[in-house]
């Protein structure tokens, strides 16, 4: 697949490096030679120019690309962009925004029109993200697949889980509704066996269904957590965009130190109680009640800042902390500390991409908010291989596992005997690099 991408920042920068790794035909368009010299290491094309000019665009073959990715830190440039690509051939085109507006149903006409098939805007995506974690404390990730008849859940194992130590194997002869998919351990992501077990502070992957979900919380050894008080340090657009979207359910306070931007989140979130302040200043923490509160998210421009506020919000016995991690260098190391969910824009606005790869709707492509996995919803074809033995006689690769599927409107967990049938919708969970095997398998 040819993929031209226009924009070198931070998104298409990540998005180039992800997608080069599934062997794709990748162009990166940017007016910064510098950007593009970034990426020299890695086995793609660079082409310099600006991304709405119809001569770069030629130039850089966006007129018979599979798919153009307009990612540049402008959303009218991006729009622009992708209306003279699908104009010069392109298959498909996908724009970054930064307005809700965009995204609502009565609008969405006006850039199906333009031949504009996505918009992705990356903090509405983890504001979605940061509202299913508030719901389900416990866990660190959730994500449904299958209509919801499927669940994957990233959990933190404690000392009082039950089934540290014990082989997965005998796991899943006592407990047939989970299916250990992943265990990240030690900043490396493993798709385990089944004499594979699992340690303190491992951060597992677990498959199941929703019905079984009490028996796997109690499995894990976790207790449910009732939010009410959110508090909020830093008033960016994925806080106006979480304030907006929990705002009825949740008491917030948000604290932010730019006053100009306080003035504007009081006209914008007059529900919200909105403080002026240094959320690194712990007086300011304790006046505004950090010791009361359920959840502390942080959400400012700096990821070391959020991974701090964190750390200091469960010292003062806040159970449930998100924080947003932007350089995906620190994702690994913030995972393995004290700080709940890890929320990085990047990995979200990915997984829409994906959808474009597996060549199925947005609802059949997921990625985990994680550097290296991913997890895919993919429906088995006719005379596939996925579809011409047992499971356990497939011989897959050591870098995927198959962990559920869904037949006939029901969900259900994978065993080695099991063998998928077309039609099935199947669940893979696959480490960054081998989505292209899962491909292979379903097609």
């Amino acid at each position: 697949m040819k993929i031209v991408i226009a924009g070198a920042g931070e998104v298409g920068t990540h998005l180039a490096k992800l997608l080069i790794n599934e062997n794709q035909d990748i162009i990166v368009i940017d007016n910064d030679e510098s950007k593009l010299a970034k990426l020299e290491p890695y086995n793609m094309l660079t082409h310099v120019g600006n991304p709405v000019s119809f001569k770069t665009m030629r130039n850089a073959g966006a007129e018979n690309c599979d798919l153009f990715i307009a990612v540049t830190p402008y959303e009218t440039d991006n729009v622009l962009a992708c209306e003279i690509a699908k104009s010069l051939g392109a298959e498909k085109a996908v724009a970054r925004i930064d307005n809700y507006d965009f995204l609502r149903k009565e609008n969405r006409s006006f850039f199906n029109e333009r031949g504009i098939d996505d918009l992705i805007y990356p903090e509405y995506l983890a504001a979605e993200e940061i509202a299913v974690a508030l719901k389900r404390a416990w866990v660190r990730n959730w994500f449904e697949l299958c209509n919801g008849e499927l669940v994957i859940i990233g959990v933190k194992i404690r000392d009082n889980a039950k089934l540290v130590g014990m082989p997965l194997r005998e796991l899943f002869k006592m407990s047939n509704y989970a299916h250990i998919s992943a265990i990240k351990r030690n900043h490396e992501t493993i798709i385990p066996r089944g004499d594979d077990f699992i340690r303190v502070n491992d951060i597992v992957y677990i498959a199941t269904t929703n019905g079984d979900m009490q028996n796997i919380r109690t499995l894990c050894g976790k207790a449910d957590v009732d939010i009410k008080k959110i508090m909020i340090m830093g008033g960016s657009r994925i806080a106006v965009q979480l304030a907006m979207r929990v705002g009825d359910d949740y008491k917030i306070t948000i604290i932010e130190s730019d006053y100009d931007r306080c003035e504007e989140l009081a006209d914008r979130l007059p529900d919200c109680n909105i403080i002026h302040g240094d959320g690194r200043n712990f007086e300011i923490l304790e006046e505004e009640g950090i010791e009361e509160m359920d959840a502390f998210i942080a959400l400012t421009d700096s990821s070391e800042t959020n991974i701090l506020g964190c750390l200091a919000a469960k010292e003062y016995g806040v159970k449930k902390t998100i924080a947003e991690v932007e350089n995906i260098q620190f994702i690994s190391e913030a995972e393995a500390l004290n700080i709940g969910t890890v929320i990085n824009k990047k990995l979200l606005a990915s997984s829409r991409i994906f959808q474009f790869l597996l060549d199925s709707d947005s609802s059949n492509a997921k990625c985990l908010a994680l550097a290296d996995a991913e997890v895919a919803e993919m429906i088995a074809k006719k005379g596939s291989k996925i579809t011409q033995a047992k499971i356990k006689d497939l011989n897959l690769s050591r870098d995927l596992t198959i962990a559920g599927m869904l037949r006939n409107g029901k969900g259900s967990l994978v065993q080695g005997d099991t063998q998928i049938q077309e039609g099935d919708h199947v669940v893979v969970f696959c480490l960054s690099g081998a989505i292209h095997k899962v491909e292979k398998l379903f097609n």
